[in-house]
């Protein structure tokens, strides 16, 4: 099976379960191997939890021809909102977590058909020691507490490495020669990080090279299949003789304080993964099973050295990679006859519920009203500039407008529209003007505070007020983009905002080229919606009713749908009503080589040239030098024709290495 038992076990609230559902738990725990403590740890936290009973209930658990089994777990979690995760069987990926699930792929642990106990203990203190070093040990010192348990006392603490090791040469066929006689129903316990022969506490330690990683919540197998999948730097693996694996892994740390901080990020890692780890085992002082003897007439043996990764170093860097966050690999294959549901049109033809929108133009378009005649629409359910959009509630981050004329507007664009207030208490205002932060501390608060607010959209108007890094420095605002996704994957909304065209004109450029700064903006949103006004003839200009009226046009950059045919609409404060009389078909862009065309078709008179030239000369030179570029951009004429004007008044300008000059200043060289 596919799913993690213990995962779904520690996903599962028993507080939440029938007596009938938490029994079928047990047997299924029981059913798959695992300990009846496994069952009891969890039940402690219902208030109904009674000592003794899991032990009892555990006892009455016997076998039959249609067990309960491991899948009960998961599907009670699944029911609970779990979702499961990947099984040993699988291959891992980057950002895949993994547990044991009762099935998978256990890996055997065999005794070897010769076992050589002193052999055993040979390898062992050859692969933890220098020679040295002290090793600490406990054979015939052990004691029995009133529970029955079997505990090592103070030992041997005095010889060296290489003493043992001279010994075990010099008696190849008895350990007992070497390490004295050990209690046949206990065993016996070895150091693993060496002593300084003054003691056998955590002060006495003289190197903090390894840890020990017990886990005895599943059989050892299983046990033995996680630390190879998690490719611990195990160097040693002794069967305890009873339930466990003991690993010695490789920490490598400097002193004891690092010594806490990796053992605990260990032991974090592995919980996480599925192997709840004994962290009585986390001093460096502690002991580990001595191979080599026996222990209730089983072997205490080496099972493998050196296995997995070589050091800590290398074991967290890959560590890191599993505990990275991300989401797992997939197979498309998984979907063939089972494709995933996609969410819902929020604004039909253009932005799924969920995904990220951009709405840029020039600061004259009335973006800001744009966006609260779309929240209206949203929560009205109805259309905005055509196009028809869900049923829902939004949210409007205000971080521009005085608060009082941003209830206003919504008020004025309500009765503009001639729409009924229906549904506006499904408009959430949160008017931050004077309070706005960068995005990335905003977004964690906004995400707290639409936590169960239902909404469908959040709009954030405008950037600009929250925008953090350089925008025309591509890295920086691809970070700065990834807060919306954070918006979008954590709320489940969709996130609307928009953002001001660059200077100079626009209408030669593409959609998704006008947006200022980097090229992040236009690429990174799912659907990109661009205004850009129009130049209206003098016939048209006298025929808007009224004088105030803009001209615009709507393009589109999608990812999800096709383009949208461009549509054209008048801006009326307070509000955008399109041009369903067609009279905009075919006026072009400001900007653009038609819109060009059709201004230099008519000869401007030179008096007139030279008071243009005049006026943007001066309104340039507020700002500092005045370049031909600065002019251009202001006359919105190309350069060519701004050096052919200033040539004909050389009486009252020249040009110099780009920039413009009056005569009257002529620079110094």
């Amino acid at each position: 099976m596919d799913n993690n038992i213990l995962s779904a076990l520690q996903a599962l609230d028993v507080a939440t379960l029938t007596r009938d559902e938490w029994i079928r738990v047990g047997m299924a725990l029981k059913e798959e191997g695992f300990d009846c403590s496994v069952w009891d740890e969890w039940s402690r936290n219902d208030s109904r939890y009674k000592a003794g009973e899991c032990e009892q209930k555990w006892a009455g658990f016997h076998g039959n021809s249609d067990p309960v089994k491991g899948g009960t777990i998961v599907q009670l979690a699944k029911d609970h909102g779990w979702t499961p995760v990947m099984a040993l069987d699988e291959e891992i990926g980057w950002g895949d977590a993994i547990e044991y699930d009762g099935a998978g792929s256990p890996t055997p642990v065999t005794e070897p058909a010769n076992w050589n106990p002193v052999h055993d203990l040979i390898t062992f203190i050859n692969t933890l020691f220098e020679p040295t070093d002290i090793v600490g040990y406990v054979t015939n010192d052990a004691w029995q507490d009133a529970e029955g348990d079997w505990n090592p006392g103070r030992g041997v603490y005095d010889r060296t490495a290489q003493e043992l090791l001279d010994s075990l040469e010099k008696h190849p066929d008895d350990l007992g020669a070497t390490v004295g006689d050990w209690k046949p129903e206990c065993g016996a316990w070895i150091k693993f990080n060496p002593l300084d022969g003054n003691g056998i506490k955590n002060e006495n330690v003289t190197r903090f090279t390894y840890a020990l990683v017990e886990c005895d919540k599943i059989p050892i197998p299983q046990q033995n299949a996680l630390y190879r999948r998690l490719q611990l730097p195990i160097a040693t693996l002794v069967n305890s003789g009873n339930k466990s694996l003991h690993a010695v892994v490789h920490v490598d740390a400097k002193n004891s304080d690092e010594y806490r901080k990796r053992v605990s990020f260990l032991y974090d890692f592995l919980d996480k993964n599925g192997c709840i780890v004994d962290r009585q085992n986390r001093n460096p002082s502690r002991m580990t099973r001595m191979p080599g003897v026996t222990r209730n007439g089983n072997h205490q043996y080496l099972v493998a050295t050196n296995i997995g990764k070589r050091s800590w170093d290398e074991w967290k860097e890959y560590a890191d990679t599993l505990a990275d966050d991300l989401p797992p690999l997939v197979s498309l294959s998984d979907y063939k006859d089972n494709p995933p549901v996609l969410p819902e049109e929020l604004i039909e033809g253009i932005l799924r519920r969920g995904h990220k929108m951009l709405i840029s133009g020039s600061s004259k378009a009335g973006k800001s009203f744009l966006l609260m005649e779309l929240c209206i629409a949203i929560a009205e359910g109805t259309k905005w500039l055509g196009f028809q959009c869900r049923k829902g509630r939004v949210l409007y981050v205000n971080l521009e407008i005085d608060p009082a004329s941003a209830i206003n507007r919504f008020l004025k664009i309500y009765e503009a529209l001639h729409l009924p207030m229906n549904h506006s208490d499904d408009i959430e205002i949160w008017n931050l003007r004077g309070h706005a932060i960068p995005l990335d501390q905003l977004v964690p608060r906004l995400i707290n505070r639409v936590n169960g607010h239902n909404l469908d959209a959040i709009v954030i108007d405008p950037i600009y007020k929250v925008i953090t890094g350089d925008e025309n420095n591509a890295s920086e605002m691809g970070q700065f983009c990834n807060q919306f996704d954070k918006i979008c994957s954590e709320t489940g909304c969709a996130s609307i905002y928009c953002h001001h065209h660059s200077k100079g004109a626009q209408g030669a450029k593409r959609a998704m080229d006008r947006a200022s700064g980097s090229g992040v903006f236009a690429r990174d949103p799912d659907a990109q919606l661009d205004m850009i006004q129009l130049e209206l003839s003098d016939d048209l200009k006298n025929n808007v009713a009224d004088g105030g009226a803009t001209a615009w046009r709507l393009e589109s950059s999608l990812r999800e749908f096709q383009n949208i045919t461009p549509v054209n609409f008048w801006f009326e404060y307070p509000i955008h009503r399109l041009d369903e009389s067609g009279e905009l078909t075919g006026v072009p862009a400001e900007g653009s080589m038609e819109a060009n065309l059709s201004k230099s078709s008519k000869r401007v008179p030179e008096d007139e040239q030279r008071s243009s030239i005049e006026t943007a000369y001066s309104v340039c030179q507020a700002a500092g030098p005045v370049s031909v570029k600065d002019m251009a951009e202001y006359l919105q004429i190309d350069e060519k024709t701004v050096r052919r004007r200033i040539k004909k008044f050389d009486d009252q300008y020249f040009i110099k290495n780009g920039i413009v000059f009056e005569v009257q200043d002529t620079p110094s060289d």
